[in-house]
């Protein structure tokens, strides 16, 4: 059993660095655990990367995964090796568990644990993947301008990543598993995909392999009626049949959506306190380096938030109250009313005959706390005896030092 860390990241993806470097610029105690011996994740196996912010004349996956790396170490984050089958996020401290048998334990934790497009699993498309195969039509369009590509796939995905490609491609030809006419997305898309000059359909077939040397220069295509084989000619495939996100150690554990992606708000937050979902395992628009390292930013800054309220709470407010009654006030800078309100509950604190604590949380900062306690009215002031809140007065107009005093009673 190791120490107990403020953060604890799974995943060393983007969006899992990310979190490492501003955990540990945080002066949290942050580790990341990934199951590779390289950093990176997906980003690590992308040859050439031209669409992240400051590298417009290109850089490598593994190249800037790298430098997460560096940057996350250099300011302290610990990294770890294994592979997570089973966590317990159950309590105020977080365990996690590996396959090698090992155990961490954590404050928070971070999820990165990424998700991996699906594969047609067919001869050349491991050993042409880079080379002309791809998943990620926003990541590559733009190699392949004035030339032929391939799509398998016709859900809408497919159909929405094809109708892009032709902003750069000569042609786009859709391997279709249906008959004719017969596709998977939604009605408005098909009709829109059919009226686009530069888009080819091959019906009723399969891609049976992809062939080339050193790059993609064909498919072998397979009718599905006469079982017939045919080479099509092409500079790239494009497979855009799902992806399957990383995420079955954390079922029945935190909410996932019904296609098992993690569910978060704005902030990163899962429906557990002090669990955070980043990066492409996340229910998201646009799963792209730039969008993983701004979950894995935003969830460490959320983290650091919610430690520092739990410091709070349990060294000011519940430890305190053990000893003496402690009033926990909560207010917002931005309402008059609270300043005035909190004002008053100062002026009867200081003259209480009887020591009585006095621990003031802005609510925009302390949202956690606030929810925790049921805060629906600002200002609110909750008396706190032996660890727990027995009484609260609410509202503004009922914040005055008469009614706290009586608080008191």
């Amino acid at each position: 059993m190791s120490e107990v860390y403020d953060l604890l990241v799974v995943g060393a993806g983007p969006g899992g660095l990310a979190a490492g470097i501003y955990g540990s610029r945080s002066k949290m105690k942050t580790a990341v655990l990934d199951k590779n011996a390289e950093p990176g994740g997906q980003a690590a196996t992308t040859a050439e990367l031209e669409n992240y912010p400051g590298f417009w004349e290109g850089t490598t996956g593994p190249g800037i995964m790298e430098k997460f790396a560096d940057h996350a170490k250099a300011f302290g984050t610990e990294f770890l090796r294994g592979t997570v089958d089973e966590v317990d996020f159950s309590g105020p401290i977080k365990t996690v568990h590996t396959q090698q048998g090992d155990t961490y334990q954590a404050k928070a934790v971070v999820l990165s644990p990424g998700a991996t497009p699906r594969k047609i699993n067919v001869k050349g498309e491991a050993e042409l993947r880079g080379q002309g195969v791809s998943y990620c039509a926003t990541c590559d369009a733009d190699f392949f301008v004035d030339l032929d590509v391939c799509v398998v796939g016709n859900g809408d995905a497919a159909i929405e990543e094809a109708m892009y490609l032709t902003k750069f491609a000569a042609t786009v030809t859709i391997i279709v598993i249906h008959e004719e006419g017969n596709l998977d997305c939604n009605k408005a898309s098909a009709e829109k995909a059919m009226k686009n000059p530069k888009l080819k359909w091959v019906w009723n077939s399969t891609v049976e392999e992809i062939a080339g040397d050193g790059l993609v220069e064909k498919v072998v295509l397979k009718n599905i009626d006469t079982g017939e084989l045919t080479d099509y000619p092409t500079n790239g495939v494009f497979v855009f049949i799902g992806t399957e996100p990383h995420t079955a150690f954390v079922k029945d554990k935190i909410e996932l959506d019904d296609r098992g992606y993690i569910v978060t708000n704005d902030m990163m937050e899962t429906n557990v306190p002090g669990v955070y979902g980043v990066g492409d395992a996340r229910e998201k628009y646009l799963r792209q380096v730039i969008t993983a390292a701004a979950d894995g930013a935003i969830a460490a800054s959320a983290a650091e938030k919610y430690l520092s309220e739990l410091e709070t709470l349990q060294n000011d407010v519940l430890d305190e109250s053990k000893d003496k009654p402690v009033l926990l006030a909560f207010w917002a800078p931005q309402i008059q009313e609270s300043i005035d309100s909190i004002s008053a509950v100062d002026k009867v604190v200081e003259g209480n005959s009887d020591p009585v604590g006095l621990v003031k949380l802005d609510t925009y900062r302390a949202k956690k706390t606030a929810t925790q306690y049921n805060v629906n009215e600002i200002p609110t002031v909750v008396l706190f005896k032996d660890g727990k809140d027995v009484a609260r007065v609410e509202g503004a107009k009922n914040i005055t030092a008469e009614s706290v005093a009586d608080l008191l009673k």
